[in-house]
């Protein structure tokens, strides 16, 4: 079986192109990472979600875990096949939604014991488990198991949080073993302070992993602090592995940690946005429910490609959306996810031709210029 490979085909500054080979297939860097969180990326068909330009899905741990169980989709043949996408998936280890039950869990050095959100039914979840049902997933791509330290949190909170996850980081790299054609990535903790970013770094890298996240991030802290510590974690990790910036983001929170080294991204902003009746689009976020789109014949962005811009007005969309019919939905998913894959091929372009810098200046420049007139 073909192993897992990164190889790096240009740079711009600290951007970096690039491809991960899986056996189920290439992942184009930078990234971003549509998240199908039970597996299904919600509102969406697989090939819909193949035909965007996405390369790879993220699933998640601790929903499937709970349903419809691990091991009742390894006896289906594994999360491929169950969710019928054959192309490469990452799951993550289910720490971060376990950091979000923090009424419902104890934290020991052992793992993390907590209630089921959907029955109450008591449940564990270490390093261990989280490796067994990432292995029964069948996923390519297995996250460490770690805490996700909340943001805010004092130096030596944080310090404790770094430091147990990587004794856990350990244990994982020792439970996943030997699984050629998976890979199983590190994340770095140490919430804002570059010290103790440095110090989990530094103990990922001993341990060695075959790609490394920086975790922590986005939960709360603000784009200004996040960018801050991007300006200096992706750094202290190996040049010759992904990086991967978990839980991000907006466009521009994409954009920003690309030009700061970040490969990977995932986030389910342009889902749940699609369902709520906002769209992404070359001119910032529009929001269909806004009565000013009610007779207004144009597409939602004459430069896109999608099934939305392309077959349907701003008039349609509107009305679907303030009727809350599912087409609505799907149709604005169907765009944002597009709008998200057109970007980082954009980024990926820009980065190989030496013009990230005036790429992202005037990506920028159309956000800010807001949406068309109105009629």
């Amino acid at each position: 079986m073909a192993g897992f490979t990164y190889r790096r085909l240009a740079c711009d500054g600290r951007a970096r192109t690039g491809v991960i080979t899986t056996p189920r297939g290439e992942i184009r860097t930078p990234a971003f990472m549509p998240v199908g969180t039970a597996a299904t990326v919600k509102a969406m068909h697989p090939e819909q979600v193949r035909a965007t330009g996405a390369d790879i899905l993220l699933g998640n741990t601790y929903h499937l875990m709970l349903r419809p169980g691990a091991e009742r989709i390894a006896r289906l043949g594994g999360l491929h096949r169950f969710m019928g996408w054959d192309r490469p998936i990452l799951t993550d280890s289910g720490g971060f939604q376990v950091m979000s039950l923090a009424g419902l869990r104890k934290l020991t050095e052992e793992g993390v014991t907590f209630k089921s959100h959907i029955d109450g039914a008591r449940q564990m979840l270490s390093p261990e488990r989280s490796m067994e049902i990432q292995r029964l997933l069948g996923s390519d791509i297995v996250m460490a198991f770690d805490e996700c330290t909340p943001f805010p949190a004092d130096e030596g909170v944080a310090a404790q949080s770094m430091r147990l996850s990587m004794r856990w980081a350990q244990r994982s790299r020792d439970a996943f073993g030997d699984r050629p054609g998976h890979a199983l990535f590190g994340i770095q903790q140490g919430s804002v302070f570059p010290d103790q970013r440095a110090e989990s770094a530094e103990a990922l890298r001993a341990i060695g992993f075959d790609g490394y996240a920086v975790g922590g991030l986005a939960v709360g802290e603000g784009q200004a602090a996040m960018l801050g510590v991007l300006d200096y974690a992706p750094g202290m990790l190996p040049e010759d592995k992904p990086r991967y910036l978990m839980g991000v983001g907006k466009p521009d929170d994409i954009l920003g940690a690309v030009e700061r080294g970040i490969d990977m991204m995932d986030c389910v902003l342009p889902t749940r946005s699609g369902r709520t009746g906002q769209a992404f689009t070359r001119r910032g976020a529009v929001n269909l429910r806004n009565a000013r789109h009610a007779d207004d014949p144009r597409p939602l962005d004459d430069g896109c490609g999608c099934p939305a811009c392309r077959g349907y007005s701003r008039a349609y969309l509107h009305h679907l959306t303030r009727a809350g019919e599912i087409l609505g939905l799907m149709l604005l998913t169907a765009h944002n996810l597009q709008y998200y894959q057109d970007l980082m091929g954009g980024i990926r372009a820009a980065i190989t031709d030496g013009a990230l810098a005036p790429f992202a200046a005037a990506t920028r420049e159309g956000w800010a210029t807001g949406d068309i007139e109105r009629l």
